[in-house]
């Protein structure tokens, strides 16, 4: 029996029968509830994320100049290698599946009785992500990861919740809009830094022929030196920063980011939203066409993957070529800077990541329908049903090894050794996860964000633990 016929093809999860009361449905999604399909991606996003992550936590700034034009390197086949399968991809998967998270939270909390009902979901749904938005702020403020994505989740989640019942073609048209405005938008930002290197090349000249420097001319040197300050490297500053890293003193590591971490949050949160926004919305739209609960025939799944990777490839191989030959450091790029007012190399990346995020997604889609490496798929749905504890364990393993009250490891590794403790963790994560949810019907994190949005403690412990963890629904038979 395929498990999707007691589907409803609209939503992809249980039909809720007329007459449903609030109570009935103002609960968390059940075991039985789950699609297998959206976990396994998202444990796979998850595990991938990490992969672009562990740098940031573990590297002094600027840490691939060393190697990033060396092939000779073994840093630079391993940063190649994660550059053109994963960068972006990862985060891009993790979007899509938040949007469809966003769907399944609401479609049986709709299918209710209307009117009051129907208003407590919407309240429902933004208390869960006002908690989401707390633990964001715990994950970078406290635990100190200057890449938490939870924040901004919970934020761009309240946004994409008003779109979720628009048409799908619609809610695709969010990436190509987002991609040539964020183009049109960091060419701008990028002219306006050139134009005050070009500015003060120009007073520069002026300065070596003796000549008196005006008041403007003084200001665009300090315009000059303030905006290199902050987009180009600084070798004092970096030494000074991975000092603080390396402190035993938690409050000395803790103002080597928070600063940074709030004017991100805050002063330029508007420029952050866009881009997983439009992937939320993607997935939205991915899982309303039935593409994330394997509902597409499997000829469209192959020809999606041959068609991402085909095009997709080429394109982000050919992209990275160009830095490594144009642009592989600091000071090339300074002389690429001042003789470019474009980058017209960077319409590839919104086009190359999609293509081979959609390959990823159809190749796992394509396994789990196959019922090939069952048990490996079984330990990734596990993992992404506790994506929120295993993503806060990331932050928990990682700033313990590198940060100075920990084991201080920072700027201690070769880039190509960080790859081995992603290993052990994702080792660690495949097997934990399953055993866990043998006993308990949630991970810790997820149990207390579930308490706390329904406002009611959830039943954490099983009343009979399972032989072994199997996801609800397993592969189409």
């Amino acid at each position: 029996m395929n498990p999707l016929s007691k589907l409803s093809p609209a939503s992809g999860i249980n039909v809720v029968q007329p007459g449903t009361t609030w109570s009935e449905v103002a609960r968390p999604v059940s075991q039985a509830e789950r699609i297998q399909t959206v976990d396994i991606l998202r444990g796979v996003a998850l595990l991938g994320i990490l992969l672009m992550n562990i740098p940031y936590f573990s590297m002094a700034e600027y840490f691939s100049e060393v190697f990033r034009s060396d092939p000779s390197n073994i840093n630079f086949w391993v940063n190649a290698g994660i550059t053109i399968l994963f960068e972006g991809k990862m985060r891009a998967l993790f979007s899509m599946i938040f949007g469809v998270g966003i769907i399944l939270f609401m479609a049986r909390k709709e299918k209710t009785e209307p009117g009051q009902a129907r208003q407590s979901a919407t309240g429902l749904f933004y208390r869960r992500m006002g908690w989401l938005v707390l633990f964001g702020l715990i994950d970078s403020h406290v635990l100190l990861w200057m890449g938490d994505i939870l924040y901004y989740y919970g934020i761009i989640g309240m946004i994409a919740f008003w779109f979720r019942k628009m048409k799908p073609t619609y809610l695709a048209l969010g990436v190509p809009l987002v991609a040539i405005i964020g183009f049109v938008s960091s060419t701008l930002f990028y002219q306006n830094v050139r134009d005050k290197r070009l500015a003060y090349l120009a007073v520069q000249t002026v300065s070596k022929q003796g000549q008196k420097l005006t008041a403007i001319q003084e200001q665009t040197v300090k315009d000059w030196q303030e905006a290199q300050k902050q987009f180009f490297p600084n070798k004092a500053e970096v030494a000074e920063h991975t000092r603080m890293m390396k402190s035993s003193n938690y409050f000395t590591v803790a103002k080597r980011y928070r600063k940074d971490v709030w004017e991100q949050q805050t002063i330029y949160l508007v420029f952050s939203l866009w881009d997983p926004l439009a992937l939320m919305l993607l997935g939205m739209a991915l899982y309303k066409s039935g593409f994330f609960t394997g509902q597409w025939p499997r000829r469209r799944y192959w020809q999606t993957m041959l068609i991402g990777y085909g095009l997709g490839l080429p394109l982000v191989t050919y992209s990275f070529y160009y830095g490594y030959t144009n642009i592989p450091n600091a000071a090339a790029f300074m002389v690429y800077f001042e003789k470019h007012p474009i980058l017209w190399i960077d319409l590839i990346y919104p086009f190359q990541r999609i293509l081979l995020v959609m390959a990823h997604a159809s190749l796992l889609i394509l396994l789990i329908q196959s019922g090939r490496i069952q048990e490996l798929l079984n330990r990734l749905s596990a993992v992404g049903q506790m994506a929120f504890t295993n993503y806060v364990m990331h932050t928990l393993i990682c700033t313990f090894v590198f940060y100075g009250y920990g084991l201080n490891q920072y700027a201690g590794w070769q880039f190509y050794q960080l790859y081995y403790l992603v290993a052990a963790i994702w080792v660690l994560q495949l097997i934990v996860s399953p055993i866990w949810l043998k006993y308990y019907h949630f991970g810790p994190l997820e149990w207390a964000w579930r308490s706390l949005t329904y406002w009611q403690r959830q039943p954490m412990r099983r009343a009979v633990s399972l032989p072994d963890y199997q996801p609800a629904l397993t592969r189409n038979e």
